[in-house]
């Protein structure tokens, strides 16, 4: 039986066909962001999920406007993880295939302290790609990442594989 939240969340997200490529459905979440209440409840869900956590990973862009009121909800520091170029200091970099193309993901080389405990936060998992360029980055940073949590998963591009050993966690898999 799918929960309340689950409901909510579905009811809010919008897909928009062909978008950004022909064939591709994006699933826009701004309908959620926009009303109050879903977006309250998608924080502190998340938030929950934060127990023994340091730091919380936001994954540009959309993950960024989740994780960083969970991590304040929470407790803990939020840190994002850019697309290239777009940070200021000596970085760390991962590439990745998405489910339309490639792209390369940084995050600072002195983001996290020896041993912090990170919890990776998105919106959407697709094909795993950012996901798990994000966790290689983390580890390679000298951080230990507890797990992964998504307000959404798209089953059929089977992300979930590529995040084989690692904690995931998501409010709704389609």
């Amino acid at each position: 039986m799918m929960s309340e939240l689950s409901e909510l969340i579905l009811r809010r997200i919008r897909d928009v066909p062909d978008y950004p490529r022909p064939g591709v459905v994006f699933k826009d979440i701004t309908p959620l962001l926009a009303d109050h209440a879903a977006f309250g409840a998608v924080v502190d869900e998340l938030a929950g999920m934060c127990e023994g956590i340091d730091k919380i990973v936001g994954i540009e862009a959309r993950g960024f406007i989740l994780a960083a009121p969970v991590a304040y909800r929470a407790g803990t520091g939020f840190v994002p993880v850019r697309k290239k170029g777009k940070l200021p200091a000596e970085t760390l970099e991962r590439s990745y295939d998405l489910e339309y193309g490639s792209a390369v993901v940084e995050v600072h080389r002195d983001a996290f302290e020896p041993g912090d405990r990170v919890l990776i936060v998105d919106d959407v998992l697709a094909t795993g790609g950012t996901a798990r360029a994000t966790a290689d980055l983390v580890r390679e940073a000298g951080a230990e990442v507890v797990g992964a949590a998504v307000l959404m998963e798209l089953a059929f591009l089977a992300g979930r594989d590529r995040l084989a050993g690692l904690d995931l966690r998501s409010l709704v898999i389609v």
